[in-house]
């Protein structure tokens, strides 16, 4: 299972879930500190953004984000859980989790997966350049963003709460 929540929340979230794994999507990067219980190669550092276009003096999520994405979540075992986290914890990380639960699910429903993201959390609003993205890699053919453009907006929040989602 993946567990999505915002940085100041990463080391309770890491420490009640078990998790093994972790994936950071955040460009100021000074501000985490990795878990003791993480190994370095258990931890994908994704310096991006929350931005869906290109602007000066940012960076916007791109396809070597996202190609490092997918093949970290087939590198993982699935033997304990994984946490996905951004600032919020609303928009690059929930993105992510939706990426992640694609890649290692082919056959599962885009849809269903988005559905289950926002059953789990009323402020996921997927960054929509991430699954732009994603949705070509995988070969998605366009139902990744139709999924997640059908969520529509999520409840506005300064940062959301924790969630778990299931992968089957």
């Amino acid at each position: 299972m993946i567990h999505v929540c915002s940085l100041a929340r990463l080391h309770g979230t890491v420490e009640e879930t078990g998790a093994r794994h972790i994936v950071t999507l955040l460009r100021i990067v000074d501000r985490v500190q990795r878990p003791s219980s993480i190994v370095a190669e258990n931890h994908l550092i994704l310096g991006m953004d929350d931005i869906v276009d290109p602007a000066d003096g940012l960076t916007h999520p791109c396809e070597e984000h996202v190609t490092q994405l997918v093949e970290f979540a087939g590198r993982w075992d699935r033997k304990a859980p994984m946490v996905i986290h951004c600032w919020a914890g609303i928009s690059r990380s929930t993105a992510g989790d939706f990426v992640t639960a694609c890649a290692l699910n082919p056959n599962r429903d885009e849809a269903a997966i988005a559905r289950a993201i926002r059953d789990a959390s009323a402020t996921a609003m997927p960054n929509k350049r991430i699954v732009t993205i994603a949705d070509q890699i995988l070969g998605r053919g366009g139902r990744m963003i139709k999924a997640v453009e059908a969520l529509g907006p999520g409840h506005i929040a300064p940062e959301g709460h924790p969630f778990r989602l299931d992968l089957e």
